[in-house]
């Protein structure tokens, strides 16, 4: 994997910042989809691991274009996103089951709120891994 030398190192800060970016969109993606599956009355898990699987897919794409763009792409980039997001897969499918079994059932907002714990301890692994390990220089 030979880094593209024709395009400056953007900085940890941009990095970051274009990170959130993509995040708030894939994110809007994942939840979209996330609730336009559970008022179909899809299976709560369900819902929310297909939901991720398209957010996921939007922040790959976007990440790998917009986010970290000094790499070269390949399959083996590939494999270790796949290997990252399949572990955060179920990071995030735990946590949402988790935070659901841990609010009370009719609580405002538990659905909402099991997201945004789920999304949020992704993100911060997702982040990190991608930057040091998928996308390294």
């Amino acid at each position: 994997m030979v880094a593209d030398r024709s395009q400056p190192r953007v900085g940890l800060l941009s990095q970051l910042t274009r990170f959130v970016l993509v995040g708030g969109l894939s994110a809007l993606v994942d939840y979209g989809l996330y609730q336009a599956l559970l008022h179909t009355g899809l299976w709560v898990h369900g819902a929310k691991a297909l939901s991720f699987v398209c957010g996921t897919t939007t922040a790959y794409l976007l990440n790998r274009r917009f986010t970290f763009t000094q790499t070269a792409g390949g399959a083996t980039r590939f494999t270790g996103f796949l290997l990252l997001y399949g572990t955060t897969f179920f990071v995030n499918v735990g946590m949402n089951a988790l935070v659901l079994h841990l609010i009370t059932e009719g609580a405002p907002f538990r659905v909402t709120i099991a997201w945004v714990f789920a999304q949020g301890t992704a993100t911060m692994i997702n982040f990190l891994m991608l930057r040091y390990v998928v996308f390294r220089r």
